[in-house]
């Protein structure tokens, strides 16, 4: 079996290699420069001549703020671009799993969102922000290209981090080492992930082959982003304090989902966040030494 895996120099596209590698599949990782996905004619070319069985899409434009000024340029890379993605795959047979965002939702899913509430893969989406307006066009040409009985998997995941790429965690373990104190937001709510355990997530559900569809898969029991900051310094022994504060308080060009959470559904679960936060902590530990 042959996997092409589209944005293969991010942080998830680095994991999805390493664990189809290790399945023992044929692996092809692109990336800029050397294939774009808002290219229609490149694209097409390049998926008809590498033949793959699957199409993995984790190339996105992902700059949450940017995107408020940039929408047009959102939208044709994780909008329209996964039309021609699709129509490629759909001229060889190949299934196409495409990677989207707990941000087409817009958050009031439930009062004071606690860990009961979320959105399940038939909620209706009602992004808020023009990254997560992006990502819907991108799903909405995925599902009118590829239709009813479509060979494809839409897998939504959120929080996302991992051991490879700028991410919350190196983020914030960077400030907590450089600042006397941090202020971190409490009201949004949501499901941080682990690349790696995505990656092997998305290998599982491809083999085991279930119906086309939206699948949910993040690690699961969902925290703030203040409580998941806490949950890194104390991993690391940062003492730096952290202020819990409202997102009024930390305004920022793009409006954020107060609630986050993605209930899964359809497969299994993923692992407890925390477990999954202590493996990814550990790793960059170590690349630090």
């Amino acid at each position: 079996m042959k996997v092409l895996i589209l944005g293969a120099n991010g942080m998830l596209g680095h994991d999805l290699i390493a664990v189809f590698n290790a399945a023992g599949y044929e692996t092809i990782g692109a990336d800029k420069p050397e294939i774009d996905i808002a290219d229609k004619a490149r694209i097409k070319d390049y998926i008809e001549q590498a033949k793959p069985d699957f199409v993995i899409n984790a190339a996105a434009y992902t700059a949450v703020d940017d995107c408020e000024k940039n929408a047009e340029l959102a939208n044709l890379v994780n909008g329209t671009a996964v039309g021609f993605i699709a129509e490629a795959c759909k001229e060889i047979n190949a299934t196409l799993v495409h990677i989207s965002t707990d941000y087409i939702f817009d958050g009031h899913a439930a009062e004071g969102c606690t860990a009961a509430g979320g959105y399940k893969e038939d909620d209706s989406p009602n992004p808020i922000n023009a990254y997560g307006k992006s990502k819907l066009l991108g799903e909405q040409e995925l599902a009118r290209i590829m239709g009813d009985g479509g060979k494809y998997y839409l897998v939504r995941t959120s929080w996302l981090y991992g051991k490879h790429g700028k991410n919350f965690v190196d983020t914030i373990i960077s400030l907590g080492c450089s600042r006397p104190w941090l202020n971190v937001v409490n009201d949004q709510i949501g499901k941080p992930t682990y690349t790696a355990d995505l990656a092997a997530a998305i290998k599982d559900l491809i083999l085991s082959a279930p119906a086309n569809g939206i699948y949910h898969l993040v690690n699961e029991n969902a925290v703030s982003w203040y409580d998941f900051t806490l949950e890194i310094f104390g991993l690391l022994n940062i003492k730096t304090p952290v202020k819990p504060v409202s997102s009024s308080e930390f305004p920022r060009p793009a409006e954020r989902p107060k609630c986050s959470i993605l209930i899964n559904n359809k497969r299994p679960h993923l692992r407890d966040h925390f477990d999954a936060l202590k493996d990814c902590v550990r790793l960059l530990a170590v690349r630090a030494q």
